[in-house]
């Protein structure tokens, strides 16, 4: 539940605001749970890969490697002879690949022939804001990363609060923010490519898990998925608790990290982030929950450790991978 400043009763509105974060969990737990049977014929629930025990996919964000400066088709060489399934690119990089003349069609079939999936990726048009314009211009945005993934093969897309993240943003309306979230997913579906609501825990806006599962609810879309993230979830405050709530096929992408006892929680940044395991996380207990929930989407391990950056590319990747398949191994009960 998120707290909110009053001046006296609480409104309807108010209520449902701190409140409804909670009972959306619930819906999309419960309710929701029906969609499974339409998710059974999306990529989200079935994967080109050999399945494994847990049904997890294993995914490499890009970040975690953006310190080597390497060229995104250098990048795939790496991340998939480090054994992943599947690279969760940022835009950029794409279009600079398309600038150095680099051809989509080039790109996705080199995607395939090392059998990587692109399991979602990270732009940022802002589609949560509340200036009209801006948000217009968010939408175009939107749409060109959209059809970039598209074009690659992939199937979700990121669709974090930027623009409404920082400090000096106002607060917006949970309402609001889950009527333009389906906005989105309208003009997503048009595309082929579907936005995944993404906690961000420093952010002025949806920082709490509660409040993406909320606007992922109240958009009232049947295609609505949120985006979590270890980090995130403990950066803003949230319990994982709340995660035993939330239907596993409604989050395709799970960002996976871990983090340090210290320093404090709203003293910590990304680049604290640390591999699976190398922290205090309840990874246990995350894993186990996914799993419980019919989670077969892609754990996505995002970090932006300055530390890492300076090792080998390979080796980081080989490290991140071994640290998350034994977490989950370990989670699970596999040898």
């Amino acid at each position: 539940m998120v707290e909110q400043p009053v001046s006296g009763p609480l409104t309807r509105r108010q209520l449902f605001q701190t409140g409804g974060a909670t009972l959306g969990a619930a819906a999309l737990g419960s309710g929701l749970w029906m969609n499974e049977l339409a998710a059974a014929d999306t990529p989200q629930t079935a994967s080109s890969a050999t399945p494994n025990k847990s049904g997890f996919r294993y995914c490499l964000n890009t970040s975690t490697i953006r310190g080597q400066k390497l060229p995104l088709v250098e990048e795939i060489e790496l991340i998939a002879k480090a054994g992943y399934q599947g690279i969760e690119p940022w835009i950029r990089e794409i279009e600079e690949f398309q600038k150095g003349g680099g051809k989509l069609s080039e790109l996705r079939k080199r995607l395939e022939d090392h059998n990587l999936r692109v399991e979602s990726a990270i732009g940022f048009p802002q589609w949560s804001v509340n200036d009209d314009a801006k948000r217009a211009e968010g939408i175009e945005t939107f749409k060109r990363d959209a059809d970039l993934i598209a074009q690659l093969g992939g199937k979700f897309i990121a669709a974090p609060p930027i623009g409404s993240h920082g400090g000096d943003a106002p607060m917006v309306d949970l309402f609001a923010l889950a009527e333009r979230y389906g906005k989105l997913l309208e003009v997503g579906r048009e595309i082929g490519v579907t936005p995944m609501v993404e906690i961000w825990g420093p952010s002025k806006n949806l920082s709490r898990l509660g409040e993406a599962v909320f606007v992922a609810v109240e958009s009232g879309q049947p295609d609505a998925c949120i985006l979590p993230d270890i980090y995130h979830i403990f950066r803003g405050g949230s319990g994982f608790d709340g995660l035993r709530l939330i239907e596993g096929t409604k989050i395709p992408v799970f960002h996976v990290n871990d983090y340090p006892a210290t320093p404090g929680r709203t003293e910590q940044n990304d680049s604290d982030r640390v591999h699976v395991g190398d922290g205090v996380a309840p990874v246990d207990m995350i894993f186990e929950t996914l799993h419980h929930n019919g989670f077969q989407g892609a754990l996505s391990l995002e970090l932006f450790n300055r530390s890492y950056w300076e090792k080998d590319a390979a080796t980081v990747l080989s490290e991140g991978l071994k640290k998350v398949q034994g977490a989950v191994a370990k989670a699970l009960g596999h040898s």
